[in-house]
């Protein structure tokens, strides 16, 4: 992927958390990464997302320098690449402030797996983080946002569970692409919604059994899934 065809994804998939109602004014970021060339392309941090242009996402290498742009990028670039480096499948990083999403982060609760529309994206409950102390808030805010994440990760397929609860932040979601990282973080937002309406209605609600989070995670993804059409 040329770098114009990556910036024109990142667009879009900040785009689509508009459309679904996930961010207000400047809130959140998506990027992409362009993998063979070890370049990321961000969201500008704080611009409208009604004014952005292909031409203001800023490409910036692993370290972090820019590359292309004229605009500063993401306050929360260095979450993004600190991702990027720990999973090496992913191929886009998603951060909203999303509603219910972010009630369960402030919380300090993991979302369980209560029902099979949480088992179609994510296998099992979603993880939260530990709480950043107030030295790694001082220093490299950002930076320790993403530690705190790799290191709940410890263990865990990040394929298989696409999203993360930051400890009294938001969530971040990531995918295979960037606009799958965006389908992630509208998918988590429902579940969340989901979760706690399920709650309210009965506090003593169970998770599912593994028996149903396997069959219904599996029959879409992995080598055995049968969900959808056969890819070409």
């Amino acid at each position: 992927m040329n770098l114009e065809a990556l910036r024109e994804e990142v667009l879009q998939a900040n785009l689509e958390l508009v459309r679904r109602g996930l961010v207000l004014y400047t809130f959140g970021n998506a990027s992409g990464i362009d993998r063979a060339r070890g370049l990321v392309a961000i969201k500008p941090s704080g611009i409208p997302y009604e004014n952005m242009k292909p031409s203001d996402i800023v490409v910036v290498d692993l370290k972090g320098e820019i590359v292309e742009g004229k605009l500063r990028p993401s306050s929360d670039l260095a979450t993004h690449l600190i991702l990027y480096r720990a999973f090496a499948e992913i191929g886009g990083v998603v951060h909203t402030h999303s509603r219910n999403a972010t009630v369960w982060a402030q919380a300090k609760r993991a979302i369980p797996c209560l029902g099979t529309t949480h088992a179609d994206y994510f296998y099992g409950p979603i993880p939260v983080t530990e709480s950043l102390d107030a030295s790694e808030i001082e220093d490299a805010y950002e930076a320790h946002t993403g530690h705190a994440i790799v290191k709940r990760f410890e263990g865990v397929d990040p394929l298989s569970m696409p999203a993360v609860l930051v400890a009294g932040h938001a969530p971040f979601t990531w995918g295979a692409s960037v606009a799958e990282a965006a389908h992630h973080a509208v998918a988590l937002e429902e579940v969340a919604q989901t979760a706690l309406h399920t709650l309210a209605v009965n506090p003593e609600s169970a998770p599912i059994s593994q028996a149903l989070l396997d069959k219904h995670f599996f029959r879409k993804h992995g080598r055995n899934a049968y969900y959808g059409q056969a890819k070409a």
